[in-house]
């Protein structure tokens, strides 16, 4: 199985890890595009201004071209340890014991506007980069990914479990992939779309799909261990799952 999460625009700081060594990621048949892109942000980092432009950040957030300056020079960490918030608050791989980790970093895989995709054990330094972006001399993102990152995902030998945000699922479609939406239901039973702790409850349930002892290979599997831990989790129809939360 393998989760599709999406990735947060906070990032730690820092990191155990040598520099990025974009041949040791997963899915190298993306280098060509990571090289290209982490050369764009370096060069482009020059210009802070235009750097801030590019990347729809005010004055006070110069800090993050900075980072991109630093790409192929700062320390790395793990990318489940990399991003951060509410998802990530709610996935906690800082509690997760060592077997439970190592199923994390094998089973949950990050959309990221840089690197394409990355598994949860890649090493990667901390950045800043939009899935909305439109960078000077490449043009926006989904042009450039989804030629490369759509048929490395599309022949992804496994069940596919997509927990992607909009804008990170537009860089790669994945037809065999069974989505997942977070909805309500009202005291008339009528659905909503969750979109204010969306966040926090997919990061529940990609916990839950990481760590269980057992891997699921089916969506019936994915359903037992969604109950198991106390979610509730509806198959809509074949290619999507609903999970319901409180009003």
């Amino acid at each position: 199985m393998l989760v599709l999460l999406p990735p947060s625009e906070t990032k730690a700081p820092g990191g155990e890890a040598p520099p990025l060594d974009l041949a040791a990621l997963s899915f190298p048949d993306l280098t060509p595009v990571r090289t290209r892109l982490v050369t764009a942000l370096t060069e482009l980092a020059e210009d802070v201004p235009a750097s801030l432009a590019a990347l729809g950040l005010s004055e006070r957030q110069a800090g993050e071209v900075e980072r991109n300056a630093r790409l192929l020079t700062a320390p790395t960490a793990p990318a489940l340890a990399r991003y951060t918030g509410v998802l990530y608050d709610a996935l906690d791989v800082a509690t997760l014991s060592t077997a439970a980790l190592a199923r994390a970093k094998h089973r949950l895989a990050v959309a990221s506007a840089l690197f394409g995709l990355v598994r949860g054990a890649d090493l990667i330094p901390a950045y800043r980069l939009s899935a909305g972006s439109a960078l000077p001399g490449i043009g926006p993102l989904r042009s450039l990914w989804r030629p490369a990152l759509e048929p490395i995902v599309s022949t992804v030998d496994e069940l596919v479990i997509d927990l992607r945000s909009g804008a990170y699922a537009g860089l790669a479609r994945v037809p065999s992939a069974v989505l997942v939406r977070v909805v309500s239901v009202d005291g008339a039973g009528r659905r909503k779309a969750v979109s204010h702790h969306n966040k926090a409850h997919k990061g529940r349930l990609a916990r839950a799909l990481a760590t269980s002892a057992r891997e699921p290979a089916t969506v019936s599997g994915v359903l037992r261990v969604a109950t198991a831990a106390g979610l509730r989790l509806d198959h809509v129809d074949a290619n999507t799952l609903e999970l319901v939360v409180p009003a």
